[in-house]
């Protein structure tokens, strides 16, 4: 079971939008093995992904925020800050313990939650705010 990008998700920016995109991919990717009883091997994968995907698309995403003066800037940034948050302890866990069930399924909880709370509100929002400075 594939989740389509919808363009309800872009923010206008193309940048964010294709790394938007690209994680929703990567994501898939796991849906996808879980299906065929691959999900643990995936998950590595998927781990090492977001390694570098998470330092460069909130980097990215916060200079465009402090660019652009944006008002919610703290708060988006905290959101940012507890996904990291959440995704290194579930790496120290199965760093410690191998990759078990719960965390594959831990691991698409937290992105499923990420795609359908942040994603689609919070960056949406950041979206609506850059497209009024550009009106």
């Amino acid at each position: 079971m594939a989740i389509e990008w919808r363009a309800s998700l872009s923010i206008g920016v193309e940048e964010i939008d294709n790394q938007h995109k690209q994680l929703l991919s990567h994501f898939n990717q796991l849906l996808k093995s879980c299906e065929a009883g691959k999900g643990r091997e995936e998950l590595q994968k998927l781990l090492g992904f977001l390694d570098d995907y998470v330092i460069k698309h909130f980097t990215d995403e916060e200079s465009i925020q402090r660019l652009r003066n944006y008002p919610e800037y703290e708060g988006h940034k905290k959101e940012h800050e507890s996904f990291v948050a959440r995704l290194k302890v579930l790496k120290e866990e199965i760093s410690s313990e191998g990759v078990a069930l719960h965390h594959v399924m831990e691991t698409n909880n937290l992105l499923l939650k990420w795609l359908l709370q942040h994603i689609s509100t919070v960056d949406v929002r950041l979206g609506t705010f850059l497209k009024t400075l550009a009106a």
